[in-house]
């Protein structure tokens, strides 16, 4: 199960014990690792998404940090007049999927005896990580921007972590938070690449619960692409070990206030800097400079999938009919409700759609 972290940009290799978070370049890292999938084993395990341990990448039992969490419900209903199956993400200890990534991370933080961290987030992230590191003992500092829904404030600090609230953009909080990172280790859900392998889960637990059969469409609300890429990940575990054999169209969608990434896909090129994106409801994706843009692009190219966008009031429609349902989530885990609407899909397709945060994270009447 050894693993190595790999340059995206020189190409430089470096061991699994390297406290790294970026390569001496400047570059990004990915993670070289053999996924492997026991179904005997798996089969006999507790349903949580460490149950996939010989596919995740910590290399010690007793280094993983874990509230039992995953294995989360897949549920049929009928949305906008289409049968889809709906993966119910937002039930994690933190509320929202971020605990998958947190888990591995905050492992691996764990195996490498890192005491100190700094992560920044729109919420979600900063609250999973704040969680998991009280689990784990390790002091957290979460960068937020000041305009984050209070809700998300008191969590992270519920957990003793320390809050920075800062002024302006996302992108503002993202710089602050990398000024801290050059005496910390940097937790970022976007930059460290053990988050990504914890998120692929999402997938192994679908294709577990379909019987180890892929499903043809995933739609995914989509901002730094931390999900849409740790399905792509998993997916391409499971393939490579013949547990599926096709992928399915991984589907994108971002709000049309903040959608450098759908913009990107249909002009094939990345909008200019001085773009003016507005602020969005769905504050959890609107990110205007996705670090992993290029490797989202591709995730959804070689699935053949698509990246749309929806508009504020289709969010609010899709959160009100789906709260309507009994499913209390917030704005942002609506938006690929709302694309449901705007993509043609065959009688015959297995959807999966995935409700990413709960309601108390972000409140909407």
């Amino acid at each position: 199960m050894k693993s190595r972290l790999l340059c995206q940009s020189c190409q430089k290799v470096y061991l699994n014990s390297d406290p790294l978070w970026h390569c001496e370049c400047g570059g990004m890292l990915s993670l070289d690792f053999d996924a492997r999938f026991s179904l005997s084993k798996i089969k006999k395990r507790p349903p949580t998404m460490w149950r996939y341990r010989e596919a995740l990448p910590i290399d010690h039992d007793e280094n993983i940090v874990s509230f039992h969490e995953g294995f989360t419900p897949l549920v049929t209903e009928t949305i906008f007049g289409k049968k889809v199956l709906l993966k119910l993400d937002y039930l994690f200890p933190s509320g929202s999927f971020k605990d998958r990534g947190a888990s591995v991370l905050v492992s691996k933080m764990k195996e490498l005896g890192i005491r100190s961290v700094v992560e920044d987030s729109s919420g979600n992230a900063g609250a999973a990580i704040a969680a998991y590191c009280a689990k784990a003992g390790i002091q957290c500092n979460i960068y937020v921007p000041e305009k984050t829904s209070s809700e998300k404030f008191i969590q992270i600090q519920s957990y003793g972590a320390t809050l920075h609230k800062i002024h302006g953009t996302r992108e503002a909080t993202a710089r602050a938070a990398l000024l801290d990172a050059q005496s910390m280790y940097y937790a970022s859900h976007y930059w460290n690449p053990y988050f990504i392998h914890g998120t692929k889960t999402f997938i192994f637990e679908v294709v577990e619960q379909l019987d180890w059969r892929a499903p043809d469409i995933v739609m995914v609300p989509v901002g730094n692409g931390t999900l849409l890429l740790g399905i792509y990940q998993g997916l391409l575990d499971l393939q490579r070990k013949h547990h599926i054999e096709t992928l399915p169209r991984l589907i994108g969608v971002q709000t049309a206030h903040c959608a450098p990434l759908a913009y990107a896909w249909k002009k094939h090129k990345f909008a200019d800097k001085n773009q003016l994106w507005k602020k969005s409801i769905a504050e959890g994706i609107a990110i205007t400079k996705p670090i992993r843009a290029t490797d989202i692009l591709h995730a959804v190219k070689c699935t053949k999938g698509d990246i749309i966008t929806v508009n504020e009031r289709e969010i609010i429609n899709a959160l009100h009919m789906i709260q309507h349902k009994g499913y209390y989530i917030e704005p942002t885990s609506a938006v690929a409700l709302a694309g449901l609407q705007k993509y043609t899909i065959k009688n015959n397709e297995v959807i999966i759609v995935p409700l990413t945060g709960h309601g108390l994270k972000q409140s909407y009447l």
